[in-house]
């Protein structure tokens, strides 16, 4: 894994500039839960607006031990001179995120989206560390209200039915979370090179079977 340069500088005007857009966890689907995807790993995916099969676009590297640690403690000094830096709380957000810090992340989320409420990707980034905490149902709500913000918001349109269907066991409410995500991109992808109009046709077939 790449490092990242040190940076205990305070963080850019624009939280959306510190957005990374990597696989944030993998998580297996096996036989028995989805027989159909035959194995296929799916990732819970950290902020970016389209999903492309595995990692968006201009994804900045990630930092790495030593380096991440000194990210961490200079943008934990950088929020306590100035808390109202909301892009300072995202890029915290992320490095407690990267440093597995669960719930440190999501405050640190969380504050950024009292000073900046209407950012989609930082409240799909928080659903997702909610998921990791053993919140389904809160993390559902979380791409929920991405999805409000910003209709054409794929990758929490993805993330939702993921959970939704291994978290939840709902499989009716994934279906029409990636049949959403068809009608913003009929091209969408998921990890592993599978279509999500292959999940779609999958996830129907197997409820169909269960009749």
């Amino acid at each position: 894994m790449a490092k990242a340069a040190k940076s205990t500088k305070p963080a850019a005007a624009d939280p959306k500039a510190t957005m990374r857009k990597e696989t944030a966890l993998l998580i297996a689907l096996g036989a028995l839960a989805l027989g159909f995807f035959g194995g296929v790993f799916f990732g819970v995916y950290k902020s970016g607006p389209t999903v492309k099969g595995g990692m968006g676009a201009g994804a900045p590297p990630v930092a790495a031990g030593r380096d991440l640690q000194d990210q961490i403690a200079g943008l934990e000094a950088e929020t306590r001179r100035n808390p109202a830096n909301a892009a300072a709380w995202v890029e915290l957000g992320n490095a407690y995120f990267d440093s597995d810090q669960v719930k440190s992340s999501i405050e640190a989320y969380r504050k950024a989206l009292e000073l900046q409420p209407n950012n989609a990707d930082v409240v799909t980034d928080m659903g997702v560390m909610l998921r990791k905490d053993g919140r389904p149902k809160d993390a559902v709500e979380a791409f929920d209200r991405a999805i409000a913000i910003n209709p054409k918001h794929e990758i929490s349109r993805l993330n939702k039915g993921i959970v939704l269907l291994h978290d939840l066991q709902d499989g009716p409410g994934a279906l029409r979370a990636w049949e959403g995500l068809l009608e913003v991109n009929p091209m969408a992808m998921a990890p592993g090179g599978m279509s999500v109009d292959q999940m779609v046709q999958g996830l129907k077939k197997q409820m169909a079977e269960k009749k």
